[in-house]
């Protein structure tokens, strides 16, 4: 699937044209994302299950919805919004940011955007899997500073196995912490971002919840104490994605870049949002990971 800025404009001049003089274009007309910056997905939708399912066939012959991945006009609007925002508009606990310049670590930021997009697409946990796209093997590649594999048609095949032979050859850098947490060892516990956030502070108002970032009301259980979460963490980074949510990665970069701190901190909000189950944890609002995220992206 490729998305080029000509066909968007095209679609946005007939949208305009189509609006008598007199009314304003909506906000969403406006605020449509570039789409040559959104990344391909990289995934044929409609590929059948071999075996005869209904199901169909993703990344690393993961089985899919039929509908994933989505087309690519209600792809943008989609993302637009949730930009616009500032959050995903259907789950509201998850950022949205979405940098416009050519960095690595802005290019890995809007993949995962992309991503949680991707995954709240109809509603909260509501969507396509992110193995409906090459999306996890472009921040991969990235990652390892191959910035080409986010780009080019070779990195976005829909065969099965030449995804896989991508998405391993581009992942490299973090083999290290896979391994070491595979060994018997958990995470680094330096590299974990710091909660930011007081667990037990009830809300003034007498409900039953706690308070988490601005005054956003949080399940009192979160965030969840540290070992907790660093196993799960460590868990999550030795398997390769999310132990919880399977087309979910885990990536975890040892290095100190800025690219790396930010995937560190996107794979730290999936095991938080996943740490009890599929889209069963504690909300992002319980920590202050996404304005770590924010501030990073503003130093590039």
């Amino acid at each position: 699937m490729k998305f080029t800025s000509t066909v968007i404009s095209s679609v946005f001049v007939v949208a305009v044209a189509a609006v008598p003089l007199q009314q304003r274009p909506s906000r969403a007309q406006k605020r449509l994302v570039d789409a040559s910056l959104v990344p391909s997905f990289g995934v044929t939708p409609g590929i059948k299950d071999p075996a005869g399912s209904a199901s169909c066939v993703g990344i690393n012959n993961i089985l899919i919805p039929c509908t994933c991945p989505p087309d690519s006009t209600t792809f943008i609007n989609a993302l637009s919004a949730n930009v616009a925002a500032g959050h995903d508009v259907n789950n509201t606990g998850v950022g949205a940011p979405f940098p416009t310049d050519d960095s690595a670590a802005s290019q890995i930021v809007r993949l995962q955007t992309s991503v949680t997009t991707l995954q709240n697409l109809h509603g909260a946990g509501v969507g396509c899997p992110a193995s409906s796209t090459t999306f996890l093997a472009q921040i991969a590649a990235l990652q390892s500073g191959s910035t080409k594999a986010a780009t080019t048609e070779a990195a976005t095949t829909t065969k099965a196995a030449a995804t896989k032979a991508a998405a391993t050859k581009a992942a490299p850098a973090a083999t290290t912490a896979a391994a070491a947490v595979a060994s018997g060892t958990l995470v680094d516990a330096s590299l974990v971002p710091s909660f930011g956030v007081t667990p037990g502070i009830k809300d003034p108002a007498g409900s039953a919840s706690c308070v988490g970032i601005n005054n956003i009301l949080i399940p009192c259980t979160c965030p969840p104490d540290s070992a907790t979460f660093i196993k799960a963490l460590s868990a999550n980074v030795a398997a390769g994605h999310d132990v919880n949510n399977t087309g979910v990665g885990a990536p975890f970069p040892t290095d100190d870049s800025t690219a790396s701190q930010i995937v560190r901190l996107q794979t730290s909000v999936t095991t938080l949002q996943n740490l009890h189950g599929a889209g069963v944890g504690c909300p992002a609002s319980s920590t202050t990971f996404l304005a770590q995220i924010a501030a990073l992206q503003a130093k590039t």
